[in-house]
């Protein structure tokens, strides 16, 4: 592993977001060491139905796949623009887990394996929906080992083969698993990058839950309360893979071994030698540089909104630059600067603040060392007010803290001679981007050529990042994002998967397809008209006009409308690709689509009870009933309602129950005042029909908001 050396710096100002797609023209001219103007750039949507999307990743032919949390693998085909799923995995879902990452091969066009990071569904207990007042999926919260014994799972890192552009789920080839606690939220998110070496690492978060202890460090071993409210048995212990940056090297046909160079060495007496970095909370999302070998981390932070001399310090969401095995301190300090108080959860008496120089580990639930490394400070740390140190993170009155670390953008020399059409310029090169989620902004962390953080910079201010999920740069040069939108666990109107190309100066846009259909199911056979109707091109382009009626790739029609009868039942993606046939650059293009469902309908799902607005109070008992209208018999079983806290632009999933009636316990999100905390009580309906003559299953959903009334 070659290293970078580090130091705390950052200069600036921060910048204002706007909420605009294209700037207008006429912008002042810059220099070559200003950024490129905002109006250098297209932001191009390649699927806005991606259901709830978790991660990328783009294919040497600039392909992309991109993953669900419900366990969906979608492939966007670059040459046609067509979104079609590919394969569909088996995933567990109570509170956040699913299918989390994906991730290519460094050999993949040699060896085409794409890993995953996923929950198999297991004998873990579910709901059953016969019992309306009992939800079976949920671990009890106190009990004896033997009541917690159900309900221990894992994640497993696997890698797949990708053949003619399908995934073949038959060819698994397990590489590890990572134990976690189920039936009860949360912190359980991956994310997977390789190094030069060709050596994998895997970021895991803590499996904790964060509700019971005010937004502090959650470190409840009372008996008989449930592990899962401890950190110090996962992120603190260095006998556990969560809450860690695992360090691997994956083995012909499954398994790995463990390279040199770790935290602790092998054969060491409690400890894992797969452990690079420990003390994380929820590493969601990690990058590499691919010249230094240096990984880039966002861990996110705890809820508390201020500091308390009783338990500690206010809640820190972090940036930092890994070149070494470290301890970056959680849950005893949130910084090698900011310690947590020993708090005894049974008498809620506060000891002494943890020594971040020689923290120890004294919980019954710790499996390791006791006396663990001294905490590391991270390059960038921020809280929920604006930063004295970071004042370019920017801050507001219902900003969340959701750090997500973003990829290094590497500059093709060669495109001084023959740029890419829509390659990043070489202002970026060597730059790592860092991305907020519940922020939505993208900025530019900028190295000096020591490594040492100089500068904070907004990338593309005017643009709207939507939640941002994932984003990596294509072998094009160009930034792909994966945005997850405004909402909780669902597939939300704002969601999608884009493109965000550097058209250049002179450069040319590529058009705005808009697709219409006049009907989009029905009984075959189907007769639908389409049309272009409102598809535009910025630079006013002549364009040409291509029909994919049933999402195999070919072209059925052409011209600015088609009409096409569906003989056959089934769900067919229609997809429109506009052509720029009269501009600079010519030949650049994009599509939209519409599904068609021939001889099913979707499910129509909504909530009679509750209702949006409705006033509650956290520990509430919420009963709930949801109305479903289909073509098919409706089969109440399979009606699936999750509970929700909200927290300015996030959730967490708390539980979820069967059934078209019930009621669900609402959990207390203890640490935070609904009277001046951006909480909400959300609950989210789900219903998958069971298909028909073939047909695979269609899924609705509804969503309805409560407001806490203290």
């Amino acid at each position: 592993m070659r290293s970078i050396a580090r130091r705390n710096v950052a200069t600036g100002a921060a910048a204002a977001l706007l909420t605009v797609t294209f700037v207008a023209t006429g912008q002042a001219a810059t220099t070559a060491d200003d950024p490129p103007p905002d109006n250098r750039f297209q932001k191009v949507t390649l699927n806005d139905r991606p259901g709830e999307p978790m991660d990328l990743a783009v294919l040497p032919n600039r392909d992309v796949l991109h993953v669900t949390r419900a366990g969906q693998v979608w492939l966007n085909d670059a040459a046609t623009g067509v979104n079609r799923m590919i394969a569909e995995l088996d995933v567990y879902q109570h509170d956040e887990e699913g299918l989390q990452s994906i991730a290519l091969d460094p050999n993949f066009e040699n060896n085409r394996w794409v890993y995953m990071y996923y929950s198999p569904p297991l004998d873990t207990p579910v709901d059953d929906p016969t019992t309306p007042g009992v939800n079976e999926g949920d671990a009890p919260m106190t009990g004896t080992p033997e009541d917690f014994e159900p309900f221990e799972g894992l994640i497993r890192l696997s890698r797949f083969q990708y053949r003619d552009d399908e995934l073949d789920l038959g060819s698994e080839q397990q590489i590890m698993d990572v134990p976690v606690d189920r039936g009860i939220c949360c912190h359980v998110g991956g994310d997977i990058v390789f190094d030069s070496d060709g050596n994998l690492i895997l970021s895991t978060g803590d499996d904790t839950n964060p509700f019971f202890s005010d937004g502090y460090a959650p470190l409840d071993d009372s008996p008989g309360t449930n592990p899962a409210f401890d950190a110090r048995r996962t992120a603190g212990n260095t006998d556990d893979l969560r809450g860690k940056l695992l360090r691997i090297t994956p083995k012909r046909g499954g398994g790995y071994t463990i390279p040199r160079g770790n935290l602790f060495r092998p054969g060491t007496t409690g400890t894992r030698p797969e452990i690079y970095v420990m003390g994380l909370r929820n590493p969601f999302r990690i990058e590499i540089d691919p010249d230094t070998d240096a990984v880039y981390v966002g861990d996110y932070s705890p809820d508390a909104g201020e500091a308390d001399p009783a338990r500690g310090p206010a809640g820190q969401g972090k940036w930092t630059v890994v070149d070494r095995p470290a301890n970056y301190g959680w849950p005893f300090c949130a910084t090698a600067e900011l310690p947590y108080i020993d708090y005894d959860f049974a008498t809620g008496e506060s000891g002494e603040p943890f020594d971040c120089s020689r923290p120890v580990n004294d919980s019954a639930h710790n499996t390791g060392l006791n006396l663990l490394p001294p905490v590391r400070q991270p390059d960038v740390w921020y809280s929920y007010d604006v930063s004295p140190q970071f004042p370019e993170l920017s801050a507001g009155e219902e900003d969340g803290i959701g750090p997500m670390a973003g990829p290094v953008y590497q500059f093709d020399r060669r495109d001084t001679r023959r740029p890419q059409p829509v390659a990043w310029p070489q202002y970026f090169d060597g730059v790592p981007l860092f991305y907020e989620w519940t922020r939505d902004y993208v900025k530019a962390m900028h190295l000096d050529r020591r490594g040492n953080l100089a500068d904070i910079e907004p990338v593309l201010p005017s643009f709207v990042f939507d939640n941002p999920m994932d984003m990596e740069f294509g072998p094009d040069g160009a930034l792909y994002v994966l945005e997850y939108g405004d909402g909780f666990f669902a597939e939300n109107p704002d969601a999608q998967l884009a493109r965000y190309d550097h058209i250049g100066r002179r450069g040319n846009h590529s058009p705005v397809p808009v697709i219409n259909a006049d009907v989009t199911s029905g009984l075959p056979p189907l007769t639908v008209s389409f049309s272009s109707a409102g598809t535009t091109d910025p630079d006013g382009d002549r364009l040409r006009y291509a029909w994919d009626f049933d999402g195999d790739g070919d072209v059925d029609a052409r011209g600015p409308n088609a009409t096409h009868t569906y003989d056959e039942p089934g769900v067919f993606r229609a997809t429109l690709t506009v052509t720029d046939v009269g501009g600079r650059d010519r030949g650049r293009h994009a599509s939209a689509d519409v599904d068609v469902v021939v001889g099913n309908e979707t499910p129509q799902v909504s909530f009679v009870t509750p209702v949006a607005g409705q006033e509650f109070s956290f520990g509430d008992t919420v009963t709930f009933e949801v109305a479903v209208t289909d073509d098919q018999p409706v089969d109440c079983a399979q009606v699936e309602v999750t509970f929700v806290v909200g927290h300015d632009d996030h959730g967490h999933p708390q539980t979820t129950a069967s059934g078209c009636t019930g009621s669900i316990d609402t959990t207390v999100p203890s640490g935070h005042d609904p009277e001046n905390d951006t909480l909400r009580g959300v609950f989210v309906a789900e219903y998958t029909d069971p298909g028909t003559e073939g047909l695979p299953g269609l899924t609705g959903s509804d969503e309805v908001v409560l407001v806490p009334t203290e």
